[in-house]
């Protein structure tokens, strides 16, 4: 095969495969990870909305989230706290009203709440302590 030959057919294929790329591809997104890993979304109230969604926070501060699959309640009484109670080797415990907890608390008393975190279980917060400032924001 000559060199002209291979640089054409080179060229081809690849105009072809650039031809197959929707005209609507997303865009390529650069994310600062400087300061550590994060959820990347169109906003940081979606990435808050994915980690809540994702990371069992309704499950127990959000009644009949996890009793019906997520199907309710709708999103705006969720972290709402809950009546619903946990009980384990530790007793008793509540989902408490998360919506107030962070509205009495600046931005950055939150990231410390969330790092410093404890309370009875099921409460994960060694994964809450261990969640980027980036995301503890974005809760």
């Amino acid at each position: 095969m000559t060199k002209p030959y291979a640089l054409a057919c080179s060229l081809a294929v690849g105009a072809f495969l650039s031809s197959c790329q929707p005209a609507d591809a997303p865009k390529t997104m650069k994310v600062d990870l400087a300061g550590g890993p994060r959820t990347v979304a169109a906003s940081d109230v979606q990435a808050g909305r994915y980690i809540v969604m994702t990371s069992g926070c309704n499950d127990c501060h959000t009644p009949l989230y996890a009793r019906t699959g997520g199907a309710q309640p709708v999103e705006a009484e969720w972290l709402k706290g809950s009546p619903e109670p946990h009980t384990g080797p530790w007793g008793t415990s509540y989902g408490k009203n998360l919506r107030l907890t962070a509205a009495s608390h600046s931005e950055d008393e939150w990231v410390t709440l969330l790092s410093t975190g404890s309370s009875l279980p099921p409460m994960p917060w060694p994964s809450v302590r261990n969640k980027s400032d980036y995301d503890k924001r974005a809760i």
